[in-house]
């Protein structure tokens, strides 16, 4: 017995009846499920069902709850089944903050899963604007499957007045209002305000226009028109003669000349507070921030009354990854554990439940006559997290979920790392380049900006060896204190029109993907100048594989529709950014993702690789990592599983290797920039560490075999390829000659011609 791990699995049953024994679960799965359940439009599954029976009974005594479900687990469904068993059959109105690609999305779940319940979207809050568009908050229905603007037509404004008896008098059964978290911060663009004066002592100066007089600054200087070019809101606070009142005078306005309107979610959080009944909160992690879409989180704690957030990838690896989220859902228990709201009391959270490091330097110094010695400390976050967050802060107050407990028949869910060395041209250019980068950084420890210019180098070189320059940087000089730029390296530019090893495996595997008939999303994280996205785009292609793009140029919410577009034009491989997809969009139709390069979010990647293993699906998910071994693509991929295996502990997953996490190095950045300049890590692979990931996820939860679900019918005869659709001609932007699939032929449409193609209702067929 070596590892926390090999305790907890000889001892685990013994340790787990004196848990129940002195900590009984709300809901266990002996108790019966509410009764209300089998009135909803859609039937839960056992787990769900247990899920939502438990997250009702702890709001009716509490405030907030949450519910980290695995992406495609159902948390739209359970958290609209828990409002469904909390206002036991009462009118009420519900909140709902969601990305703003996906609130149809949202309002379509409303409307199959509640009985009698009515949607609106707010779109904004605005004095005029186009009138073709929805302004406003608009009623939406269900129309042959899709949402259309049709009903009531009203304003937050109205709502206010209206109150919440006499809105409950006029829709006698459940309201859900629907707003993106990206238009619910969008308020009016504002200008400086301040007079010039004409007369007097300050002739020529700006005066403030509540007083009349100049306006000084920190230092008790006038302050100049040139003071306001920087667009940072400038205030002061007034003193009113013979020792009067303080007031607060601002030195801003809303521009009349821009769009006039108020941010959504201010108005509720000022106007409305306690109108709603529930509020609810989706992609949780992405409101941790001390952001404007952040601060919503608080909002709708104030402006409903119970709360339930909802996410599928709670913490990215840092235990104040969810100061934020418990200060904003249960400011009472942060305040009574003595956390103060702002950068200390985050300090401290990290400090009691994290990890920090803390780095001393001593340097011996020449005084006027003396010599002493210089100490400064460097206080550093590294990955990982106390169990005591848990058990404190989590294990009450949270419904933790997996695909595993939703279905039986999910299909297997696979991860592999497909190492490719380099070619003999490409490594000796990557050698160099990596050994001029490595001197640069030791000769400048500690500057972050060459930091992120050298290791994002490093990543994007081994995938677009060509059109590079010379590489400079900034340093401090420390006799002039000015900084200096520097010629780090100039990396040699390799042939465009060469094929390389990782493009090479990429086809070769995707050519035996498509033969088996499953098509294949292709994710790519550099997109700009040197974009990685268009150079896959056209060696695909040259093989004669239908490939499309997806750029961030398609807005949000016709992303799905796009997806249909290409699914009916015979596409077969889709390339994007993984952020591009990270939320809100089912790729059942992809059963196999790549991931050509990674960046370094750990909730992007846990998102994305999660987009076709879901509900509905039927074939098994193969999640494919391709790196260059011995590269810094290769170090970055083995932390990023290493910063998983700890996200993981913090959901409830405990491993021997996550526990053991808590040693690793402070970030992801920091820690590749420490193993290029101190080879830390020679000889570890990220494909062992991926392993090893697995590997653990089948300690908690075997997985099924692997089966075809064609094998459970009878035998079926041998289908014909979707009929090719000629592709729109690609600008050669390199010298790889292009060869063009031939011409479509007119074929007698057949059912079924791809396995994985889209299939009618598939995205809303969830819970069937």
């Amino acid at each position: 017995m070596e590892t926390t791990f090999d305790y907890l699995r000889q001892f685990g049953p013994a340790l787990a009846e004196r848990i129940l024994e002195t900590y009984p679960p709300l809901q266990s799965t002996k108790d019966p499920v509410a009764p209300a359940l089998s009135t909803l439009l859609r039937k839960a599954l056992p787990a769900q069902a247990l899920a939502i029976t438990g997250t009702a009974k702890y709001l009716r005594k509490a405030k907030a709850a949450r519910i980290v479900a695995e992406c495609g687990a159902g948390k739209t469904f359970m958290a609209l089944g828990t409002i469904h068993l909390l206002s036991e059959g009462r009118p009420s109105s519900t909140l709902v903050m969601c990305p703003s690609h996906i609130t149809h999305k949202w309002a379509r779940e409303v409307l199959l899963t509640i009985p009698r319940a009515r949607t609106f979207l707010i779109e904004d809050m605005r004095n005029g604007g186009d009138p073709s568009r929805p302004h406003g908050v608009c009623e939406v229905k269900l129309s042959k499957g899709r949402t259309v603007y049709e009903g009531k037509r009203l304003t937050l404004s109205e709502m206010r007045r209206m109150g919440r008896k006499d809105w409950k008098r006029r829709l006698p059964g459940p309201t859900f209002f629907i707003t993106g978290k990206d238009k619910a911060k969008l308020g009016y663009f504002w200008e400086h305000v301040y007079l010039k004066a004409k007369s007097g002592p300050n002739h020529g100066g700006v005066v403030n226009p509540d007083s009349g007089a100049a306006i000084l600054d920190s230092e008790m200087q006038k302050l100049t028109a040139l003071d306001f070019n920087d667009k940072l809101k400038v205030s002061e606070a007034l003193t009113a003669p013979s020792g009067g009142t303080t007031r607060f005078s601002a030195l801003w306005q809303a521009d009349p000349e821009r769009i006039q309107r108020m941010a959504p979610i201010e108005f509720i959080g000022r106007y409305m507070r306690g109108w709603f009944d529930f509020a609810i909160a989706d992609e949780l992690h992405q409101l941790a921030g001390d952001t404007a879409q952040g601060n919503g989180l608080g909002v709708l704690g104030r402006a409903a009354q119970r709360l339930i957030a909802l996410t599928g990838t709670l913490m990215g690896g840092y235990a104040d990854d969810l100061f934020n989220i418990f200060y904003r859902m249960e400011p009472r228990v942060m305040v009574r554990d003595g956390f103060a709201y702002g950068g200390q009391g985050r300090r401290d959270f990290q400090e009691q439940y994290g990890v920090l490091e803390t780095i001393e330097r001593v340097e011996e110094a020449d005084n006027a006559c003396s010599r002493t010695t210089k100490k400064t400390v460097r206080v550093l976050r590294k990955p990982g997290a106390s169990p005591l967050l848990f058990g404190k802060f989590l294990m009450t107050t949270t419904a933790f979920l997996s695909l595993e407990d939703i279905s039986d028949n999910l299909p297997r869910y696979d991860e592999s790392v497909i190492s490719v060395d380099m070619d003999d041209a490409l490594q000796q250019a990557y050698e160099q380049l990596e050994d001029d980068i490595r001197s640069a950084m030791k000769a400048q420890r500690g500057n972050k900006s060459l930091m992120s210019i050298l290791l994002n180098t490093l990543l994007l070189y081994p995938d677009h060896p060509y059109d590079f320059k010379e590489i400079w940087a900034r340093a401090l000089d420390p006799q002039t204190k000015e900084y200096v730029k520097f010629l780090v390296t100039e990396p040699e530019n390799l042939a465009r029109e060469a094929l390389y090893a990782k493009e090479r495996a990429l086809i070769s595997d995707v050519k035996e993907e498509l033969r088996q008939g499953r098509r294949c999303q292709v994710y790519a994280t550099y997109t700009g100048e040197k974009d990685v996205t268009l150079r896959l785009e056209t060696v695909l292609r040259q093989e004669g594989i239908r490939v499309a793009v997806l750029r961030s140029s398609v807005p949000t919410d016709k992303r799905e529709d796009w997806y249909e577009r290409q699914l009916k034009a015979g596409v077969e491989v889709v390339i994007c950014h993984p952020k591009l997809v990270e939320t809100g969009l089912d790729l059942l139709a992809f059963p196999t993702l790549y991931f050509y390069e990674t960046g370094y979010s750990l909730h992007t990647l846990r998102q994305a690789s999660r987009r076709s293993w879901r509900i509905g699906q039927r074939f098994p998910v193969r999640v494919k990592f391709v790196t260059y071994s011995g590269t810094m693509q290769e170090t970055c991929l083995r932390l990023m599983g290493k910063k998983m295996l700890v996200a993981l502990m913090m959901e409830g997953k405990f491993s021997g290797e996550g526990l053991q996490a808590l040693d690793t190095d402070e970030d992801l950045m920091s820690a590749m920039a420490r193993e290029l300049v101190e080879k830390a890590g020679v000889g570890e692979t990220a494909d062992a560490v991926w392993r090893e990931l697995e590997q653990e996820r089948e300690k908690i939860q075997p997985r099924p075999g692997v089966e075809d679900p064609e094998q459970e019918e009878e035998p079926a005869p041998i289908l014909d390829p979707p009929a090719r659709a000629t592709p729109p001609p690609v600008p050669t932007t390199f010298g790889i000659h292009l060869t063009e699939p031939p011409p479509a032929m007119k074929k007698r449409k057949k059912p079924a011609l791809w396995p994985t193609s889209k299939e009618a209702n598939a995205q809303l067929s969830l819970f069937e």
